[in-house]
C-alpha cells in the first residue's frame, strides 16, 4: 500500500505562485508514473501534469508554460510549481501514483484557491 500526502496548498492572489509537494511512502518511487490532478466544484477530476521516471509526459493545455512538475526519487517526493495562477486554477489538487492496474494510489488532496 502506498500512502501519498500532499502539502503546499492555500490562498493566493491571481498572478501569484504556489508549490505543491507530495510525499510518498514507497520504496521504489521511480517505477511509478506520478501525477497531479485537480477537481473543481461541480467538475470532474482532470489531469494537470504527469511525470514518468524519464521526465514529464502529459500536461493540460490550460497549464502549459505556467506549471512544472518535478520528482525527487531519492526523497520520494513530487512537486508541482504553479506560477501565474488564475482564478480558474482554483480546485482541490490530488497527487497520484500509478504503476499498473491494482497499483493506483491517491492522496487526500490539498485546496488551492486563487482570488481575483
Amino acid at each position: 500500500q502506498v500512502q501519498l500526502v500532499e502539502s503546499g496548498g492555500g490562498l493566493v492572489q491571481a498572478g501569484g505562485s504556489l508549490r505543491l509537494s507530495c510525499a510518498a511512502s514507497v520504496t521504489k518511487l521511480n517505477i511509478y508514473t506520478m501525477g497531479w490532478y485537480r477537481q473543481a466544484p461541480g467538475k470532474e477530476r482532470e489531469l494537470v501534469e504527469a511525470i514518468t521516471g524519464g521526465g514529464p509526459t502529459n500536461y493540460a493545455d490550460s497549464v502549459k508554460g505556467r506549471f512544472t512538475i518535478s520528482r525527487d526519487n531519492a526523497r520520494n517526493t513530487v512537486h508541482l510549481q504553479m506560477n501565474s495562477l488564475k482564478p480558474e486554477d482554483t480546485a482541490v489538487y490530488f497527487c497520484n501514483a500509478f504503476w499498473r492496474p491494482g497499483n493506483n494510489y491517491w492522496g487526500q488532496g490539498t485546496q488551492v484557491t486563487v482570488s481575483s
